[in-house]
């Protein structure tokens, strides 16, 4: 980081840093925070949008808290690159992501400030409440802060916590960060109060009430009156957080650090739950993602001074593209199709279906329960809910799967997008439980594409059935098969085989069958599309098993329960005894990096197939290695 560049940053290694600068010098650091922040993401891609409206917060929290001491909960985490710029590793920021850089998301392995590791949404409250009974159990003076986002709080997790939160005698902050977005743009009843609340008169006058008050930094209690004073008979008296016991100061301009630190210095004098309101914007700073925080949510590698561009070449179709399409198409051929996402409407690729069908769309909120539970209502009445959602975010709702859609076998359709390794976002995002957390459960079935138009394909399979039916697809593009434009469906259960060798088999689920033709060419194996997980073909497997003298699973998911052990389950049963190699991933967390170097790290891209099969079966493969 060039020194001229940045010159006040250049001098915070830690907060301890941080806490010497004068305070008159904070907006300047605040503005080259926010400058190297977004050229630093420009470089590597992440999450900008959030970020940018995070820095003040950021440096306030820093300065005001004796950090790492005191402890900060950053909820989801994509908002904590400033926190991670001055919390000393501000001269890693060029490895964001990368294999073996610094992660995109807070972990506790990584630095004593990343008190709790998050990246899935409204834990942080749970996870400070509990640092704080731990810091009161123990006596120890401690603070303990929570920083959740208006969009974490419709899960209902966070009501949760904030149920036994108010009722504790521990020292809690809970800070809201209102920036009225989660990712898609917020949906439900609490996001119209809080959209009711900034709006009209109550909130300019108690926002610039609160400013001339601060300035002299009288004590809370003072402040507290005159705002009411400015919304008697409003909202102040009576808000939703005191009637949870949290004492709710707010709200204030979380850009505005001369209204900031008065009142977190206020605030830490203060003993038991507090609640402060604190509003800002997304993309804060930067025009371009202030206009447009959904597309600078995650942006790859861009030019700053041009923003982002759409590329000269069209890229392939993903896989997300594929079932936006499918959606679309099915939705037009059958009425009863409704579309459910827990507010991840453009990661799902259901832009387009809200746009054509928005009465037949359904964004629920960051509330993975409700939406499985919500399906399952819908599925009870003759409607063909069909729900997007990503595979980590899917084991949110696990109970709510068994109980109200198994239970009850209803026909309901979950679009797993993300399915396997996702390669940036690392261990929190990757699909790597979903054969293993679906097949054990009764009444739903697992289909597995191997390319853009079996996806295509098998979706209209799952919608056919009148039981629930995962597809799980990966994230990105596949090998670019041409796509066929009617919703013709593939046979359920079944396989095919796709070459045909002699001696060893390889049986591929999903994707991963075209690593595993590449490795059969030059092992003169037989490979098999699988195509389900559950139910497996079990005609298709049995015929192999006799035709050959051993077979390797190939999947993209956990070994330990995946479809691997699918398949021994179902020789066993059959009496049939053949060697059996499973390849997948191994029984440990893979972190961020590129996902195919991180593919090839576990051994799944073709040549490391190739390489595990001739360590297990050397002895098999040397008569046809000599043949050949």
């Amino acid at each position: 980081m060039p020194k001229y560049q940045y010159p006040l940053l250049h001098t915070i290694n830690s907060p301890d840093d941080l806490r010497l600068v004068p305070r008159a010098q904070l907006r300047e650091l605040t503005d080259e925070l926010r400058a190297f922040l977004l050229h630093s993401v420009a470089k590597t891609g992440g999450h900008l949008s959030s970020n940018l409206g995070t820095v003040e917060l950021t440096v306030a929290l820093h300065y005001v808290y004796n950090t790492p001491h005191d402890r900060v909960v950053w909820d989801v985490g994509h908002q904590t690159y400033p926190h991670k710029i001055l919390t000393g590793r501000r001269d890693r920021m060029d490895t964001l992501r990368q294999l073996g850089g610094l992660s995109g998301f807070p972990q506790r392995a990584e630095s004593e400030y990343d008190t709790f590791g998050t990246a899935h949404s409204s834990t942080s409250i749970s996870a400070a409440l509990g640092m704080a009974q731990a810091a009161r159990i123990q006596g120890i003076d401690r603070h303990a802060i929570a920083v959740i986002g208006d969009g974490a709080m419709t899960a209902g997790m966070a009501f949760e916590a904030l149920n036994n939160a108010g009722v504790s005698e521990c020292n809690l902050l809970v800070i809201l960060n209102d920036n009225d977005m989660s990712i898609s743009p917020p949906v439900g009843a609490l996001n119209r109060y809080f959209a009711k609340l900034m709006s009209g008169r109550f909130y300019a006058s108690a926002k610039n009430a609160g400013k001339t008050v601060l300035k002299g930094a009288p004590p809370l209690f003072e402040l507290a009156k005159r705002l009411e004073e400015h919304a008697k008979g409003m909202v102040v008296p009576a808000t939703l957080f005191e009637k949870f016991g949290f004492n709710y100061i707010g709200p204030i301009d979380g850009h505005d650090l001369d209204s900031l630190i008065p009142t977190l210095e206020n605030i830490r004098q203060l003993k038991g739950p507090q609640f402060l309101h604190v509003v800002t914007k997304k993309g804060q700073g930067y025009k371009l993602a202030e206009a447009d925080p959904v597309a600078y949510h995650g942006p790859g590698k861009f030019d700053p001074s041009v923003g982002l561009q759409k590329p000269a070449v069209a890229a392939k179709t993903t896989f997300t593209q594929v079932f936006g399409s499918w959606l679309c198409d099915m939705a037009a051929a059958d009425p009863r199709l409704v579309g459910i996402t827990p507010a991840m409407r453009e990661g799902s690729g259901m832009v387009e279906f809200e746009q054509r069908f928005p009465e037949r769309y359904f964004d629920v909120g960051i509330a993975e329960q409700h939406a499985v539970t919500f399906a399952a209502g819908l599925a009870t009445e003759g409607l063909k809910p069909v729900v997007a959602i990503y595979s980590t975010f899917l084991q949110r709702a696990y109970d709510q799967l068994i109980h109200d859609v198994a239970i009850q076998n209803l026909p309901v359709v979950f679009a797993l997008d993300r399915a396997g390794l996702v390669g940036a976002d690392g261990a929190t995002h990757a699909g790597a439980y979903d054969i293993a957390y679906l097949r054990c459960i009764p009444n739903i079935s697992v289909a597995c594409p191997s390319d853009e138009n079996e996806c295509r394909q098998l979706l209209s399979t799952a919608f056919a059935q009148d039981h629930s039916v995962a597809v799980r697809y990966p994230r990105g593009a596949g090998v670019g098969v041409a796509l066929q434009a009617g919703l013709e469906a593939l046979p359920f259960g079944k396989g095919e085989i796709r070459r045909v060798g002699s001696g060893l088999a390889i049986l591929a689920f999903g994707t991963l069958l075209h690593p595993a033709l590449e490795a059969a060419e030059k092992l003169g194996a037989t490979v098999v599309n699988m195509r389900w997980a559950k139910p497996l073909d079990t005609e298709l497997l049995l015929q192999v098993a006799r035709d050959h003298d051993a077979l390797v699973t190939v999947e993209d998911g956990c070994v330990m329960g995946g479809a691997g052990s699918a398949v021994l389950e179902a020789l066993h049963a059959a009496g049939v005894e053949v060697p059996v190699l499973q390849l997948g991933l191994k029984d440990t967390f893979v972190e961020h990096g590129d996902p195919a170097r991180l593919m090839t790290l576990q051994g799944l891209d073709a040549a490391g197939i190739q390489a595990s099969i001739a360590r297990r079966f050397a002895t098999l493969l040397a008569p046809m290695v000599r043949a050949a």
